[in-house]
């Protein structure tokens, strides 16, 4: 085991994992995290804590990542190259693994000119694919980007993400191999609405043997509106929304119960496309929708790590002073 997390043992064992995803508060209110908790306990195998999600000033996903860890979740904390510089992304993964904390998602970040601080300076000082790389040095050679060594390491569980639409799409398995390459362990995708797209993408993937070396986690989005889809169609670059969805959504007469049904199909068939183990549940500011997307998957109850066998008791040598 390379971190020992839960993910990562339920990975290994083949199970069909299922990952969620919370929004840190925009305060420094920690309560928000421990009611969001609720929504996921129980219901998926782990939860990313986002990096300062659409260049959006929230509260740390390290400290969000500790007050989950306390309420009964496996969080994985998500690190942008946007904000910080190796030293500062070295620092905060020894003080996430001195907590705990096991999952860690490699990003490059949203641009700042997205979010609410347009002007502030990037700091990019390294890129994801090299980030993993040194998340992968610290943990298995046990030491520093400078080349140092360090006497306890962070045992991290690392991810990348993956975005199936982006152009040019055959770019786009030659980019994850690079990141799988570097020492990513699971991947987690885009959110997929195009199905077609996304099993082109996943053919590619298993061409080339990337989901015998790293786990494919697929994105699931649930959405409450045809206005959601159309502005993710719209707005947000690397996104392929099929206008069949949004002809579906926008006929709906309850367009909520309409977003978790398809939610629902969409993760049946991830279901049945080879070399995908998991979904990556994103409920971008509906938390309390897990639940019930979860249930009427059929992913319930979720499983559990097999225990470690107990080691049987050896010779007792007497000691000789």
């Amino acid at each position: 085991m390379k971190s020992g997390s839960k993910l990562e043992k339920l990975l290994t064992a083949g199970e069909f994992v299922v990952c969620g995803e919370m929004s840190p508060p925009q305060s420094a209110d920690g309560e928000q995290i421990r009611k969001k908790s609720e929504y996921f306990r129980g219901f998926v195998d782990a939860v990313n804590l986002t990096d300062n999600q659409s260049a959006v000033v929230r509260m740390s996903s390290v400290t969000s990542a500790i007050l989950a860890l306390q309420n009964g979740l496996e969080p994985i904390i998500q690190m942008t190259c946007r904000d910080r510089n190796r030293l500062a992304m070295q620092s905060d993964l020894l003080g996430a693994s001195a907590f705990g904390i096991k999952n860690v998602l490699c990003l490059s970040g949203d641009h700042q000119s997205m979010g609410n601080h347009p002007h502030a300076k990037s700091v990019y000082d390294i890129d994801s694919i090299h980030l993993i790389d040194m998340v992968r040095n610290m943990r298995d050679e046990k030491k520093f980007e400078c080349g140092e060594e360090m006497k306890v390491e962070p045992r991290m569980f690392i991810g990348c993400a993956a975005n199936p639409y982006a152009s040019p799409f055959e770019f786009r398995v030659v980019r994850l191999q690079k990141k799988i390459e570097a020492g990513a362990d699971f991947v987690q995708t885009q959110a997929v609405f195009d199905t077609k797209v996304f099993e082109e993408f996943m053919k590619l993937v298993r061409q080339r043997g990337l989901h015998e070396k790293a786990h494919i986690i697929a994105g699931i989005l649930p959405v409450r509106s045809t206005k959601a889809l159309l502005f993710m169609k719209e707005n947000v670059s690397g996104m392929s929304i099929p206008d069949e969805l949004i002809n579906r959504m926008g006929g709906a007469e309850d367009p909520k119960e309409e977003g978790v049904k398809i939610a629902v199909e969409l993760i049946q068939q991830m279901r049945g496309i080879a070399g995908v183990a998991g979904v990556h549940l994103m409920p971008v500011m509906w938390e309390s929708i897990i639940p019930t997307v979860v249930e009427r998957a059929g992913l319930l109850p979720r499983p559990q790590p097999a225990a470690p066998e107990e080691e049987q008791p050896g010779e007792v040598i007497p000691t000789v002073d």
